[in-house]
């Protein structure tokens, strides 16, 4: 099973965005470790919009689960390592390192295959 090694460790940078203080790993089953370094800036699942549209059930199932596992996913999307699609089940394996529900987790990667498609190596911030 994937497994973090250190803890996340951020700053507050504007209302949504945080900037890493510390680097984040994780050792992921599939693809070894993966190290975000300290200075990346995230903002952890990219679920804002959610909150401000019909979907605000949705939004409230999701925020605040997740951080460590959408922070080496916006890693990943930015500077593209990995295809999109491994990139997204690297998130689901971290989200399950962090403990999330299956049905939970399953929900945040459903989420980034439809629609994550136009942040992939783009910077979330």
């Amino acid at each position: 099973m994937s497994k973090f090694l250190n803890t996340l460790k951020t700053e507050q940078d504007g209302k949504w965005d945080r900037t890493l203080l510390a680097e984040l790993s994780l050792q992921d089953d599939d693809h070894g470790l993966i190290t975000v370094p300290a200075g990346f800036r995230t903002d952890f699942a990219s679920i804002r919009f959610l909150h401000n549209i019909f979907l605000f059930v949705l939004y409230a199932l999701l925020a605040g689960y997740g951080n460590y596992a959408a922070t080496v996913h916006d890693w990943l999307y930015t500077t593209g390592p990995l295809t999109r699609k491994q990139a997204d089940a690297v998130l689901y394996r971290g989200l399950r390192a962090e403990g999330i529900a299956r049905w939970r987790a399953w929900l945040f990667w459903a989420g980034v295959r439809i629609g994550g498609g136009k942040r992939y190596k783009i910077n979330p911030a």
